[in-house]
């Protein structure tokens, strides 16, 4: 259990074991697997390699830097922060404090659209609040035919995104534009896609310390009813798509009805929740 007297040498095996129990007192879910990604980030080696030699101790230098991102992980930092990176949907993006850490929801959006949507024709594509760019990247990767433009109001958000876009090859066929939704966005669209702020007022106060006290409000804020970034960008749609164009929105549960019901009152007539 964490707080269990070590052996002078600190091996791999005894780290891991003590962090996990460590974390396990502080409530973390998966504090084995967490224990492994942050011990493999202090070494600089893959995960499997913690396998491979569980009685290697560790170094001094290694110790220090182990034991300060472990308490940094205990008192809230999120995972992915400390690591400065998270997979998604087969890619790897660095991320920061400047814009939302990327979940598998939004990784549920994007194997809709990767569902729904023609990989083998011309398509211009818009990704509204695009954060770490994990949509804009996936939709230039997945569409080898896509023109891609990705918005956002932050514009340390926009330079983040624009690194991952580089980082996975895609940094020459993605314009990215600093602006609140539509404010600079020429032209018109055949596939719109956002995970727009649209957390309630409520529920920010209810949010974890990880997420309330480490990512940015602006990217989760949906104000009063967790409506109010989605009714903007939702009146300012028709005017920017191409006939049978197609949008995809992450929204927030028991958001559907309404939010169906705003998008069929500037026009859409097909709507799935």
């Amino acid at each position: 259990m964490g707080g269990a007297t070590l052996s002078t040498e600190w091996t791999i095996r005894e780290v891991l074991n003590w962090t996990r129990g460590y974390f396990e007192e502080a409530g973390i879910v998966q504090p084995r697997l967490e224990a492994e990604i942050l011990l493999a980030h202090a070494l600089d080696v893959e995960r499997l390699n913690l396998y491979i030699s569980p009685d290697q101790p560790l170094t001094p230098d290694e110790r220090s830097r182990y034991r300060t991102i472990v308490k940094s992980r205990r008192e809230g930092t999120p995972l992915q922060h400390l690591i400065g990176e998270v997979q998604f949907f087969g890619l790897r993006f660095h991320v920061n404090r400047e814009a939302l850490i990327p979940r598998p929801e939004t990784e549920e959006l994007l194997d809709h659209i990767l569902r729904l949507v023609p990989r083998d024709r011309d398509i211009s594509c818009l990704d509204l609040g695009t954060g770490t760019g994990v949509i804009a990247v996936c939709l230039a990767r997945y569409f080898p035919r896509a023109a891609v433009t990705a918005v956002d109001v932050s514009e340390p958000a926009l330079e983040l995104a624009a690194r991952n876009a580089d980082r996975n090859g895609v940094g020459d066929r993605i314009t990215f534009i600093h602006g609140d939704w539509f404010e600079h966005v020429p032209g018109t669209f055949d596939l719109v896609a956002s995970n727009p702020p649209y957390i309630t007022e409520e529920q920010l106060g209810e949010l974890s310390t990880e997420v309330k006290d480490h990512e940015p409000r602006v990217a989760l804020d949906g104000g009063a009813r967790g409506l109010e970034k989605l009714a903007a960008l939702i009146d300012a749609l028709p005017n920017h798509m191409n006939p049978q164009a197609l949008v995809f929105l992450e929204i927030g549960h028991e958001q559907d009805v309404e939010v169906t019901r705003m998008v069929q009152a500037v026009g859409f007539s097909e709507v799935r929740t």
